[in-house]
């Protein structure tokens, strides 16, 4: 009975640190979904005593030219989109918006890898103007297509290793005797999601492998880079001895930098050279 008891009680410490694990994982995922620039903006607006719930997009893969789509019952509104490239002070081109059923649309134009828009959407009725966002213009980045290929394994590696860093965190916390494998989990999982299928997602996406340090100064990659030197010291100080801080302070770094919304001061196209003005290194290896 005594060995049953002990079991179980480590059986249901388990089930905590897991439980434990994917709350805060979870909880780091859905804050970087609402607060990444890449993210499609969410706005609302009231006319005649009807709300509209809009999202405004932020990011287009692809060759093809960018869509923005409002869904608008009342065949009295119509709209225009103002865009120009960003960063510039070059004129507003305004598009006037197409109706479609219930459905205003207008396309802005394609642009290369890493370029940019700002744009802005005002609806019209009756003469009485409605401006999006309180008049305040979106930035959408353009960027390459990823395979799903590689596009999906490196989501899935990187929510692994998120997931396996507060797991570790919180087993060497409690001094539970399996963190070292964690840890060790943790340290392959981030290596082959950030390292390797992360830059030949930032390849097919904006045409450079690497635009962080010591080449330039893209936040994405340059978080990547902290959170695996600190694995990487957690993994070599805890392979002959135990010394669970390390591997709690791993944790805790890896928690802050998915803290840090996704794809902030990412790549982006200079629109007077026409270089990508955060890194330069192409995997011209996989071309």
């Amino acid at each position: 009975m005594y060995l049953i008891n002990l079991k179980l009680k480590e059986i249901m410490k388990l089930i905590l640190y897991w439980t434990l694990a994917l709350i805060i994982t979870f909880t780091a995922i859905i804050y970087q979904r609402t607060t990444g620039p890449t993210y499609d903006k969410k706005t609302e607006i009231t006319i005649d005593n009807q709300r509209y719930n809009f999202k405004l997009v932020r990011s287009h893969g692809g060759e093809t030219d960018c869509p923005v789509v409002l869904q608008v019952a009342d065949k009295n509104i119509s709209g225009e989109i103002h865009y120009r490239k960003f960063p510039t002070n070059d004129e507003w081109i305004i598009t006037e918006m197409v109706r479609t059923g219930d459905i205003l649309s207008a396309d802005l134009p394609h642009l290369p890898p890493a370029g940019k828009y700002e744009y802005k959407v005002v609806l019209e009725k009756e003469g009485a103007i409605f401006p999006l966002n309180n008049n305040k213009p979106v930035i959408i980045r353009f960027k390459g297509d990823v395979p799903a290929t590689i596009l999906v394994p490196h989501i899935i590696l990187m929510f692994v290793a998120m997931f396996l860093s507060n797991l570790a965190g919180i087993m060497a916390l409690f001094k539970h005797a399996r963190y070292r494998l964690f840890t060790r989990i943790t340290f392959w999982a981030l290596l082959a999601g950030g390292l390797i299928f992360g830059p030949w997602v930032q390849w097919h996406a904006f045409g450079e492998a690497w635009a962080g340090i010591p080449f330039a100064w893209d936040l994405t990659d340059n978080k990547t880079l902290i959170a695996f030197i600190f694995w990487l010291l957690a993994l070599l100080m805890n392979r002959k001895k135990e010394r669970p801080a390390y591997t709690i302070a791993a944790s805790v770094v890896m928690l802050i930098i998915y803290s840090i919304p996704h794809s902030m001061y990412g790549s982006q196209l200079d629109p007077e050279t026409g270089e990508i003005i955060q890194g330069w290194i192409t995997l011209f290896l996989l071309n």
